[in-house]
């Protein structure tokens, strides 16, 4: 009899040596076939969860259980399963990495999915599971099917291959065989079924979920070895459990009882009576030697001690207190103190902030702050002159002002003609420290790994050549070695671009040998470094700069035409506002516009903004609407609605001006905020109820802006369905209007 004739009929799992411990998975099966081979003699009785037998003593038992199986159309036995017994079976995985090819053998339930292989996997090998790949025969396996959909029998074997989707920022590692021999979870034993037939059983190691108690122990003073004394095997037994939640003193209490008793022995006295004679020879007179107190005189000098006590130890509790008062008053002086130094070193700083950036223009915003300030400088000098002058006097202070205002306007345009040199050198130096950066990755420990690839090593010589290049304080020598340096780099390469830069390179050395002054040679250098950089930006040349580089096929995607230049540029070069319905001026573009006419700046509405944007970020993070807003909605909600000032003390700094929640339990809109000062939105999300802590006219006025944000807002349509789902519904006309008389009605609804 066979083995594809035995009773079990199911595939033939992998073969293991029983008695040697299991150290690699990847064995074959010639292998496996001698160890097995030597252990004929020995045979195993094993009964697994899906193949139990119970053996009776009973003949009509067996008779009973041998029914249950079928004759297949081979000729051999076929056990009749029930449908849970199918769905909760195992099955033998075995997974082989990729693409090392390390196998690893697991048991797996043939009712569970693929999905669930994958989470185990990725807890293993500390990879996400949506980077694992398992595929069988080549061909990728769904994350639904079952292992009984994909037709593995119950006890039987199927082989995945596990791969990673990112192999460069999760690869798949071998798992670090154990340093000692651990049990196996998955064991196959060869049982005798009959005098000459053997079968192979896959065996479950089922471990012990309970661990043994601590009975103490002691430790080997010269070893350091700790031995532990045994503990019993079986479960302790359980107090059954009354379902009653008890907290009971009586084990703390000591109770006290009263119980009289008699004397082991009895005593009698005698006296002198009639018909008795004792003699009093021997007798003793006792006096008093003190005064002697009575119970009222006892009582009361006991209540005049107990008085005594309460009145030190109430001067005690009365004496901590005003010292705890006036402590906390202490902390609250210093801190208001805290609190006044700090705000007046946060203006001061402000201040010094804005003086520098008027000095030292560096980026777009200093410069709207300085066309800014020449705006408010040229209508109060306008003012001026209208007031002062009139007639041909007015005129001629008017052109002396527009001259002064041209030669501020040139003065400005110099700095930001040098910012722009500086920025752009600073660009480049970004730029190319970016090619040059090693790639990095942080591993499942928190450790961050750096790896310099040929591509970031070609961009960091590269860039060490331009920084080479660019420095003007270097000897003729080092001149001399730079170039001929980058000529042999780029003579590797011929086309029209290195050719050039080779003869500039000649032309150089030859004025060099000639003794040519620096002066002389700069426009030389200066052609010779834009060259290069234009070497450096090319990928046939430095690969690594194709992941920085927009390329005009990429830029066909989202072309838009500017109506101010009448080009076509991306659309990350146009600024868009929430109620824009068409694409008009580029960011170039609107920013002449504003130098030219309007002279904006939106520096502390940016402020707000990102302020606003942290604040609701950290309370409600599903919320979108704060980042649909740009700076022009909110200097609209800011200026126009709320009138450039705090809604309760009128405050109009803006740089002590937030816009906060104005029902603190529903998400920020344009409908649900007020305009307030830093102290006093502190103090305003405290409020439990606004009803109770704001006056009436208040609540109006605060309501009528919100229904002038909610018609403005509903005209943009990413922002008019939050109005929808908003619970504030609008008021009625009639309530919003603030002259309406107050009675104790409307109190009532207010």
């Amino acid at each position: 009899m066979s083995k594809h004739d035995s009773e079990y009929n199911s595939p033939e799992p992998e073969r293991r040596a029983v008695r040697v411990p299991i150290q690699d998975v990847n064995q074959t099966e010639n292998e496996d076939q001698e160890v097995v081979d030597e252990d004929q003699n020995i045979t195993f009785n094993v009964y697994t969860s899906t193949d139990m037998i119970l053996q009776e003593e009973n003949i009509a038992d067996a008779t009973s259980q041998a029914n249950r199986y079928e004759i297949n159309p081979h000729g051999s036995e076929t056990k009749i399963m029930s449908s849970s017994e199918v769905g909760n079976s195992t099955a033998t995985v075995k997974i082989l990495l990729m693409p090392d090819r390390h196998m690893i053998t697991v048991a797996f339930t043939i009712g569970l999915t693929i999905l669930d292989l994958k989470n185990h996997f990725a807890f293993e090998l500390r990879v996400p599971s949506d980077n694992i790949q398992i595929t069988l025969d080549e061909k990728c396996v769904d994350d639904d099917q079952t292992l009984m959909d994909i037709g593995v029998q119950p006890h039987g074997m199927v082989q995945f291959e596990l791969s990673s989707l990112d192999p460069e920022n999760y690869p798949i590692r071998q798992i670090k065989p154990q340093q000692e021999y651990n049990m196996p979870d998955v064991i196959t034993v060869r049982v005798q079924t009959d005098a000459d037939t053997y079968q192979d059983v896959v065996v479950e190691i089922e471990r012990a979920t309970r661990g043994k108690a601590f009975l103490g122990g002691y430790r080997h003073k010269v070893t350091k070895a700790k031995y532990h004394h045994a503990a019993v095997q079986t479960i302790a037994k359980k107090r059954p459990d009354r379902g009653i939640e008890m907290f009971s003193r009586d084990t703390q209490t000591v109770m006290l009882r009263n119980q009289d008793q008699q004397c082991s022995k009895n005593a009698s006295t005698q006296m002198t009576s009639i018909g008795c004679y004792v003699s009093n020879m021997e007798d003793k007179l006792i006096t008093p030697s003190g005064i002697y107190m009575t119970a009222d005189e006892y009582h009361s000098k006991r209540l005049k001690a107990v008085v005594t006590l309460q009145t030190y130890l109430r001067r005690w509790l009365a004496k901590s207190f005003t010292d705890g008062l006036r402590q906390a008053k202490e902390l609250h002086l210093a801190w208001l103190e805290n609190e006044k130094r700090r705000k007046k070193e946060e203006k001061e700083q402000g201040i010094r902030d804005k003086y520098r950036r008027w000095m030292n223009p560096e980026r777009k915003a200093d410069f709207d702050l300085l066309y800014n300030a020449l705006k408010k400088w040229r209508q109060e000098e306008e003012e001026r002159i209208n007031a002062a002058f009139s007639g041909a006097e007015k005129k001629a202070a008017l052109c002396a002002l527009l001259e002064q205002e041209t030669q501020f306007i040139s003065s400005i345009e110099r700095h930001k003609t040098a910012a722009f040199e500086r920025n752009q050198d600073k660009a480049v130096l970004a730029f190319l420290n970016k090619c040059a950066e090693p790639k990095k990755w942080r591993a499942f420990d928190g450790k961050v790994t750096q790896m310099d690839t040929q591509f970031t090593i070609r961009g960091s010589e590269l860039r060490d050549l331009y920084n080479s290049i660019t420095q003007d304080e270097v000897t003729k020598d080092e001149r001399l070695d730079v170039v001929l340096t980058i000529k042999h780099t780029v003579k590797d390469h011929k086309c029209k671009l290195t050719q050039e830069i080779v003869d500039l390179i000649d032309r150089e050395v030859d004025l060099l040998m000639r003794g040519m002054k620096k002066k002389n040679m700069d426009g030389l250098r200066k052609r010779i470094s834009t060259l290069f950089l234009q070497y450096i930006k090319t990928p046939e040349f430095n690969p690594q700069v194709s992941k920085l580089l927009q390329y005009p096929a990429d830029l066909r995607k989202n072309m838009y035409l500017c109506s101010g230049c009448n080009e076509y540029k991306s659309s990350s070069d146009f600024a868009l506002k929430t109620n824009t319905s068409v694409v008009g001026l580029c960011r170039r573009c609107t920013q002449l516009d504003n130098e030219g006419r309007r002279r904006e700046d939106f520096c502390l509405y940016k402020n707000i903004l990102k302020h606003l944007r942290e604040t609701e970020a950290k309370c409600s993070p599903e919320s979108k609407i704060t980042y649909l807003l740009q700076e022009q909605d909110l200097r609209y909600l800011v200026d126009e609605l709320w009138g450039a000032q705090s809604a309760l003390s009128g405050c109009k700094d803006l740089h002590d001006l937030l816009l906060v929640r104005w029902e603190k339990n529903s998400a920020w809109s344009p409908w649900n905020c007020i305009l307030l000062t830093k102290d006093e939105a502190a103090t305003h999300l405290k409020v439990e109820n606004i009803r109770k802590a704001y006056d009436v006219v208040v609540i109006r006025d605060v309501k009528q802006k919100h229904a002038l944000a909610r018609k403005y807002f509903s005209q943009i349509p990413a922002v008019a369905k939050w109005q929808h789902d908003a619970k504030v519904q609008p008021p009625a006309l009639g309530n919003l209007l603030v002259s309406k008389p107050i009675t104790k009605a409307t109190e009532q609804n207010g």
